[in-house]
């Protein structure tokens, strides 16, 4: 396994935080959207929503596995 550098996975870390916020925004909308019955709008909140969570998850994994390398 590569090791990378503090900074890097610091950033990651940082990414990893801002995703969530993110995702949890969008989550928001997409509440929203369905409540006004905007299913267009749901939809594609929701599938970025996902697309996003999948990728906080793949930094997650990298983080984890630095850190128990």
């Amino acid at each position: 396994m590569i090791s990378i550098q503090p900074s890097t996975l610091q950033a990651l870390g940082q990414a990893y935080e801002n995703l969530q916020q993110i995702i949890t925004d969008l989550y928001v909308e997409f509440e929203k959207a369905m409540e006004n019955e905007n299913y267009g709008d749901a939809s594609l909140l929701q599938s970025r929503a996902e697309r996003l969570f999948e990728e906080a998850e793949g930094i997650l994994i990298v983080i984890a596995e630095q850190e128990n390398g």
